[in-house]
């Protein structure tokens, strides 16, 4: 089963560089809550009847994800003055933009070229320095009209943020099915707005905790088979599932290093866990922790050098900080409660948790060193943060009581930025867990 998403997607780019070097436009996203931008997005202009349709259905999908950042506010098209056809033809009148409050324009146009192929063009302006910010070209077959909206919103969002987007990605995760008690797990992956679902697995083993390589094209995950946990890895190209080592007892957590060549995992035995590294070339196993405390929930810093953990050694479950060879482990939580579940922002500045306390559940941030705890949402259980490839933004998964004295669980998936106000729900066909967001493509 096939899903690769390389060369294929796009044939051709060609960045246009445009009159300024550094967009005057800018949003400051380091100062906590942002009022969200006004721009102008508009329809993107055909040459026939099918591009028209594309290049309107390009305009949503951009509109749609700048939405969802929680930093810019489209402008309904029923209030622009300039017609698109005059606009692609002569360029924009900045003044009927600006009386309609427009901070920033983007446009384009879709047609048809001799090859089967369609050119994409892609224009985005600054209104009141009256200056063309960035400008796009590419050359793709017309199926792949979702993925170059993505390109284009992550262009957008990065001339004027400073911040590399995070639109052209996927999202992995647990799809739940069936009563509390006897539910269905299947691998799922998704785009990051909901578009392109697809299960992986069939239910017929539970499965948990997936996670990306740092290329996109292999998750690593847990299933449980003949009663067991193992360690397995999905291959994305080919659909193909491989047991991660012949290990007599439960192997859990999985993660892959920063370049790939390792899965960080922990091992039971003797009813103790502790961390091990797996080299996927020699299959050699290298053990991390050795201690009478359970270590697990390992991830990797950024560059490699160390490894955030959870541990009870000092008595309650709390964040520990290691070098990736083991050595110098350090406690950075110390607060009440228990905090699980750390992860290592792609930025290398924070690590995400679970905290629970007083039997409620909280996501959180912390700098490697301890220090900048900082919640940023909370519910009855919500758990497993998972970061997107800009840093800035989380997913996990929330689970609400329904049904008569709250005997059913509602478990959902969610994202929300670092500043904790635009929290959104991510569109599931059936409940869903576990979720872990892709690096950027190439």
């Amino acid at each position: 089963m096939a899903f690769s998403r390389v060369l294929q997607i796009f044939l051709f780019i060609m960045y246009v560089q445009v009159s300024t070097a550094h967009a005057e436009l800018f949003i400051d996203i380091n100062k906590g809550q942002i009022d969200p931008l006004p721009v102008a997005i508009t329809d993107f202009a055909g040459d026939n009847s099918a591009n028209s349709d594309t290049g309107r259905k390009v305009s949503d999908v951009i509109r749609n994800n700048l939405t969802n950042s929680g930093l810019f506010a489209p402008i309904s098209s029923s209030a622009f003055i300039q017609p698109v056809d005059d606009l692609i033809k002569n360029g924009p009148k900045f003044s009927e933009w600006k009386t309609i409050n427009a901070n920033a324009l983007a446009t384009g146009a879709v047609t048809s070229e001799g090859n089967g192929l369609v050119k994409v063009e892609f224009r985005l302006w600054d209104v009141f320095s009256e200056k063309e910010i960035s400008g796009m070209v590419y050359s793709t077959e017309p199926s792949n009209w979702r993925r170059i909206a993505h390109l284009i919103s992550d262009e957008i969002y990065k001339r004027i943020t400073g911040e590399d987007g995070y639109f052209d990605t996927r999202i992995v995760y647990i799809a739940e099915d069936g009563d509390r008690g006897r539910r269905i797990k299947r691998l799922a992956i998704m785009d990051q707005d909901g578009a392109n679902h697809q299960y992986l697995t069939n239910g017929e083993y539970l499965v948990l905790t997936p996670r990306f390589s740092p290329n996109s094209q292999k998750i690593t995950y847990m299933s449980y088979r003949n009663d067991k946990p193992r360690v397995y890895i999905y291959n994305l190209d080919t659909g193909q599932q491989e047991l991660l080592g012949n290990f007599p007892n439960m192997t859990f957590a999985p993660r892959f290093s920063p370049n790939g060549e390792r899965v960080i995992m922990s091992l039971s035995q003797n009813g103790n866990s502790d961390i091990y590294t797996m080299d996927l070339r020699t299959r050699q196993v290298v053990r991390l922790t050795d201690h009478w405390g359970i270590d697990t929930s390992p991830s990797y810093a950024p560059d490699g050098q160390q490894v955030a953990f959870e541990s009870d050694r000092g008595g309650t479950q709390q964040l520990y900080v290691m070098n990736s060879d083991g050595s110098n482990p350090q406690r950075i939580t110390f607060g009440q409660g228990r905090y699980a579940n750390p992860v290592w922002s792609p930025r290398g500045d924070l690590i995400a948790f679970t905290r629970i306390y007083k039997g409620k559940f909280y996501i959180g941030v912390i700098r490697p060193d301890g220090t900048g705890e900082r919640l940023i949402t909370s519910a009855y259980h919500v758990e497993g943060p998972s970061w997107a490839p800009n840093g800035r933004y989380l997913t996990y998964f929330k689970e609400t009581p329904v049904g008569p004295n709250g005997s059913q669980r509602l478990t959902k998936l969610f994202a929300i930025d670092l500043t904790g106000y635009n929290e959104r729900r991510l569109n599931t066909p059936n409940d869903g867990s576990d979720p872990a967001w892709s690096p950027l493509h190439n």
